[in-house]
């Protein structure tokens, strides 16, 4: 563990260099992040100014869903950066210099770029959470701790997506089309998912578990979650987990060196 805790600190001091290399393209980067979240929110003061309740939830408890799907986001974004690079080490043979180095080529392919500019949105998007915790009455103890376990639990389910999206580039050679799905959808959960009807409401519960990521640990914070629910989503999480896993030691076996 402290072994990849010092490759991941090596790589991520790099990243945090080539930042300071190319200012100007961060800043605006960055801006544009900001500048997006700034619109999101802006519509949402607009919807309630037009009515109190959104699909039974009040302003205060729909900016928590924005805000959590944001902190979600930026810290799945700012771990897994290098996903987004992937096909490069594919298509160009360098994919082979990963798995001939004696650290994990899973860890490495998912953690070998952090995004400084998504931790620097970190600390806003938890002061706005608290905030806004502070703006909501009757929250509890058990609510906190079982929303941030199921934060973590989020971060979980966005690991295994992640691994499946790399699998498929090392059988395919393709990942820029999955890494776009899997970002137009989760965007779903900007809001609650009570406001879809069904079938899609289901859909993105428990088929592409949107729901499951970005809303459940609000609904678990007001208390709308039972704990059977609550155990059952990180027994969901982990057999997701087990399966990426298998499917990249799959993708693996099928993957055909450059130098072949």
């Amino acid at each position: 563990m402290i072994k990849y805790f010092k490759v991941w600190w090596l790589m991520t001091s790099q990243s945090i260099q080539l930042f300071f290399v190319s200012r100007l393209g961060a800043v605006l980067f960055l801006s544009g992040k900001v500048m997006r979240f700034i619109f999101f929110f802006a519509f949402l003061l607009l919807l309630f100014k037009r009515t109190d309740v959104l699909a039974g939830y009040n302003f205060y408890e729909v900016v928590l869903f924005y805000f959590t799907f944001n902190l979600i986001d930026s810290t799945t974004q700012m771990l897994f950066r290098e996903v987004y690079r992937f096909r490069y080490y594919i298509v160009s043979g360098n994919f082979d210099m990963i798995l001939v180095k004696p650290v994990n080529a899973l860890f490495r392919s998912l953690f070998g770029w952090t995004d400084i500019l998504d931790f620097i949105t970190l600390g806003p998007f938890i002061a706005l959470i608290i905030y806004v915790l502070l703006k909501i009455p009757h929250i509890t103890f058990a609510g906190v701790f079982s929303y941030i376990l199921l934060v973590f639990n989020s971060l979980l389910i966005a690991t295994s997506f992640h691994i499946l999206v790399i699998s498929l580039a090392v059988i395919t050679t393709e990942i820029d089309h999955a890494i776009m799905i899997y970002r137009d959808v989760i965007g779903m959960g900007k809001i609650p998912i009570d406001i879809y009807t069904e079938p899609v409401r289901s859909l993105i519960t428990f088929v592409i578990p949107v729901g499951i990521m970005m809303s459940f640990p609000v609904k678990a914070l007001l208390g709308l979650l039972s704990f059977s629910t609550v155990f059952s989503t990180f027994f969901a999480s982990l057999i997701l987990l087990f399966l990426s896993i298998n499917f990249w030691k799959y993708a693996l076996r099928k993957y055909t060196s450059a130098s072949s």
